[in-house]
């Protein structure tokens, strides 16, 4: 008999008040996979990532995380048991300094293991080792993304949840981040990956979800979505 996956999604559904928001979302993530969840805005991409974390309370489905059920437990316990989430407005603290938003994070992964520490995530990001004197308010865009993400992987995630990665980003830092992304994924951390860049997810994903109105409408290899031109254009509107 097969092992579980890493993450089982089954008929998730959630509301905001009376919005119904997600509509039976079911997929699954094995270890060590990147996946990509992509879609028009308002389609219930972060939505869903707040659901799996806790953030938002589905009203009915499952989520299950190593067999066992995230419905109902807060968003640090769900942190505790593997899950790190990086939200599109990243969350960092603007009054203290970059060294203290990411050892604050800092602790072993649910199994005891402790492979990303501090010097592995400045080793990934040069630039947040210049500037761990700096306030968090301090930082450009770009690296204040760098340091959400070493931030994330300083609690030695199994699943990464990344939430519009590159959004308003220089097409410089958009690379370096693509070039960390890529660097996280063969380090065997699972990637649930949303961004508007197709093209590039397209290359570092090993399988794509399409969501509409709430709903996975596609689900499948980088050639599989290359050669569905329908869903291109009903929607992702290229």
């Amino acid at each position: 008999m097969a092992a579980e996956p890493l993450l089982v999604v089954e008929d998730l559904h959630t509301h905001y008040g009376q919005s119904h928001v997600l509509r039976g979302v079911s997929f699954r993530i094995g270890a060590g996979e990147a996946i990509s969840l992509i879609g028009r805005n308002g389609m219930g991409k972060t939505t869903t990532l707040r659901s799996l974390i806790g953030l938002t309370r589905p009203t009915r489905g499952a989520v299950r995380f190593r067999g066992e059920s995230l419905i109902g437990h807060p968003p640090e316990a769900i942190a505790r048991r593997g899950l790190a989430y990086v939200p599109e407005d990243r969350g960092i603290f603007p009054t203290l300094t970059v060294r203290e938003n990411l050892v604050m994070a800092a602790r072993p992964g649910a199994s005891g293991r402790v492979d990303w520490t501090l010097p592995r995530v400045l080793d990934l990001f040069p630039r947040l080792a210049e500037r761990l004197a700096h306030m968090g308010n301090q930082l450009s865009g770009g690296e204040q993304q760098m340091l959400t993400i070493g931030r994330a992987l300083l609690t030695n995630p199994d699943l990464l949840l990344l939430d519009e990665a590159t959004e308003g980003l220089a097409p410089l830092i958009r690379r370096q981040i693509w070039q960390v992304i890529g660097q996280i994924r063969a380090a065997g951390v699972a990637t649930l990956i949303v961004d508007k860049s197709i093209t590039t997810l397209m290359r570092i994903a090993d399988r794509h979800l399409i969501i509409a109105k709430g709903e996975i409408v596609f689900e499948g290899s980088t050639a599989a979505l290359a050669a569905d031109s329908e869903a291109h254009r009903r929607h992702l509107g290229v």
